[in-house]
């Protein structure tokens, strides 16, 4: 095994069983690169996505995108396959360097996503280490050539504030979200809404933001808040879908505006009586999931606003039980993990996302664990 890898698996069509996956390729693991040393060359925020569309010049093609950290620098890469029939592919390309910003190698979250016209796009989070990382800068790339070149980065949002969190020992995760519209902007066959969301907490608190772009990451709207709660609290990593069906998108979030539980059978499955903290019906404590729905709106108009945020989760919890220390035990800084999923099935968007409440006794001990939540898409 080598010190550190990026690695491929496919789930065949028709899989039923949670064992059956292909991880190999050619007789030996599937790797998309090897690292020789896990201390100066460390490869982190793996994504992938292939574009389905059979009308696509780029049909098949399979997009790993990754950053290797080398001590502070952080260089950010693609590699890309041809999907063959039964879950196999071709080999993996020889990595490539993405296009960034000259002369600052400190780039990380790579988001890819396909248009329906075969164009590869990404976000690239530049956050230099000034200041320890505490602003950073969105830029764009895309490609139009199934990957072999990448048009130079364009900036989507510059001095984004990266938000320390108040009343908790858990760090920020990952500061933005991307997604590609389903549906061409209007008078055009190869152009589609291009939207970022991302947080702020240039406030005191932390805050969620969108943006969108209309003319391929050109020009974007001005930057609107997600999160409707009155009073400020923070409202924290947001993650980005776009129902395919019907151009919809819809922003989640993890918020913290509702009050811990004040007592009862509800605090203690939220695990209150463990937290040395004693937070009972503390305000910016605990957390939800909550999400926001909005139509793929135009450059005039920006995302239009449907309803309100709806709360997705069912129970509030408790961040710091259990919470994993990132660097060693000895730190007193936490983590609730990156770990934050949004997808839709044409009808109802699902989110899966952190939580340490015990939900039928299957988590006495309230580690963190994934729960998962289906929120019906609005038709209006």
């Amino acid at each position: 095994m080598p010190p550190e890898a990026v690695a491929a698996s496919v789930r065949p069509a028709g899989a039923t069983g949670p064992n059956d996956w292909i991880t190999k390729h050619d007789g030996h693991r599937d790797y998309v690169m090897t690292a020789k040393n896990a201390n100066t060359s460390d490869p982190d925020k793996q994504w992938i996505t292939i574009d389905t569309n059979p009308a696509s010049p780029c049909y098949g093609t399979v997009y790993a995108m990754y950053t290797v950290f080398v001590f502070n620098p952080s260089y950010v890469f693609v590699s890309t396959a041809k999907a063959l029939p039964g879950g196999q592919h071709t080999d993996w390309t020889a990595p490539r360097t993405l296009t960034t910003i000259n002369g600052k190698p400190w780039d990380s979250y790579l988001l890819p996503h396909v248009a329906p016209d075969g164009t590869v796009y990404t976000t690239l989070t530049n956050g230099p280490p000034k200041q320890g990382f505490s602003s950073a800068d969105i830029y764009l790339t895309y490609s139009s050539d199934c990957g072999n070149t990448w048009h130079s980065a364009l900036p989507v949002v510059s001095g984004v504030s990266v938000p320390t969190y108040q009343n908790t020992t858990f760090r920020e995760g990952i500061l933005n979200s991307f997604a590609v519209g389903s549906q061409a902007v209007a008078g055009s066959t190869s152009t589609y809404p291009l939207y970022v969301t991302y947080e702020d907490g240039s406030s005191g608190v932390s805050n969620v933001y969108l943006t969108a772009s209309y003319d391929k990451g050109v020009t974007w709207t001005t930057s609107i808040v997600v999160n409707d709660n009155v009073s400020p609290v923070d409202e924290l990593q947001p993650n980005l879908a776009v129902d395919r069906a019907s151009g919809k998108v819809a922003v989640a979030f993890y918020d913290r505006r509702l009050s811990c539980p004040l007592g009862g059978a509800d605090a203690f499955a939220a695990g209150l009586q463990w937290d040395p903290n004693a937070p009972y019906g503390a305000s910016n404590y605990c957390v939800n999931t909550a999400i926001q729905f909005y139509g793929a709106g135009s450059a005039a108009t920006g995302p239009t606003p449907i309803g309100h945020n709806i709360r997705a989760s069912e129970h509030t919890w408790d961040p710091q039980l259990n919470a994993p220390h990132p660097s060693c035990i000895c730190s007193p800084g936490t983590f609730i993990g990156d770990y934050f999923g949004i997808d839709s099935d044409g009808s109802r968007m699902f989110t899966t996302s952190v939580s340490t409440y015990d939900y039928a006794g299957e988590n006495p001990s309230y580690y963190q664990q994934q729960i998962v939540a289906a929120i019906p898409i609005p038709t209006g």
